[in-house]
């Protein structure tokens, strides 16, 4: 019982519900580039491996450095907080989640494990310092939403594919968009931190103005891949897309208009529901498409 409760702490500090999206986008990636080019399923298998346990280790050395913030932040579910677990044992399940995650990637080529290595590299230097930092933090975020399709990529062949970059530039604006929007809702806790942010730079209304632009720049490319992309000629696509435009174009409007913690705690569930739609959209894509 006592072993049961201790899995229950670990899996909620390393957030593992949280690899289930990495997972999807490392497969899209594969099926993406996918040309009869099967890189055996000792090296599939690890590739889901890695990003599922470099992503707990981000997650549990974040909370590792966040400990006291999250204290003060009355975070009472937090295990670390709860005295569920101690921050010697944080430090551990860190060590140990990121020695898998990068020993995984051994087994599929030398491309996937030097991706495996600066990823995990910048979760660590994220948590402890990035983050603070005007922008980069949020750079980090959006482009650690980005990388899976990327690591996807070079698990199947050392080459860079077009539709992958296409699709990682897509996911990279929505996932920097969010951040910014992440900075406007945490605006007045970021400034008793003294954490240098976008609104606290410029103001709200212009990181809003620019996380919308973001947001469209997003759009206008997810239609670009269902018409000039081959893979990407796929009505189910078509439709997880839109789906996922009109929730991102609603929450953007809504930054622009609203400005209240009502809409703030809705937008934040709603920009995660539309990144889980558009990752099935594009892990079917492939699957799916028709060359017309």
């Amino acid at each position: 019982m006592e072993l049961f409760k201790k899995l229950k702490s670990i899996l909620k500090l390393t957030r593992a519900e949280h690899s289930f999206m990495l997972i999807i986008a490392v497969l899209a990636g594969e099926l993406i580039v996918y040309k009869n080019n099967f890189p055996g399923y000792i090296a599939i298998i690890a590739s889901l491996i890695t990003p599922i346990f470099i992503s707990m280790a981000s997650f549990a050395i974040n909370d590792y450095f966040d400990v006291e913030v999250d204290k003060e932040n009355n975070k009472k579910n937090a295990p670390l907080v709860s005295g569920e677990l101690t921050k010697k044992e944080a430090l551990w399940i860190t060590a140990i989640t990121l020695f898998i995650g990068i020993f995984a990637s051994i087994f599929i080529n030398y491309y996937a494990f030097i991706i495996a290595v600066i990823f995990g590299v910048l979760a660590m230097l994220y948590s402890y310092k990035l983050k603070e930092v005007l922008l980069i933090g949020n750079i980090y975020i959006a482009f650690s939403m980005a990388i899976p399709f990327i690591y996807g990529n070079f698990v199947m062949t050392d080459k860079f594919s077009l539709p992958i970059l296409i699709v990682s530039s897509m996911v990279f604006l929505s996932g920097l968009a969010r951040e910014i929007h992440g900075t406007i809702r945490d605006l007045k806790g970021d400034i008793k931190r003294k954490v240098s942010s976008l609104p606290k730079i410029i103001g709200i209304e212009a990181s809003a103005v620019i996380a919308a632009v973001l947001y469209i720049i997003a759009v206008v490319i997810s239609f670009y891949l269902f018409v000039f992309e081959l893979k990407f000629h796929s009505f189910i696509y078509l439709g997880f897309i839109m789906i996922t435009d009109l929730i991102i174009l609603y929450i953007s409007i809504g930054y622009l208009t609203k400005k209240n913690a009502k809409f703030y705690k809705l937008s934040r569930n709603l920009s995660l529901l539309a990144l889980a739609i558009a990752l099935f959209g594009i892990l079917l894509a492939p699957l799916t498409f028709f060359p017309f």
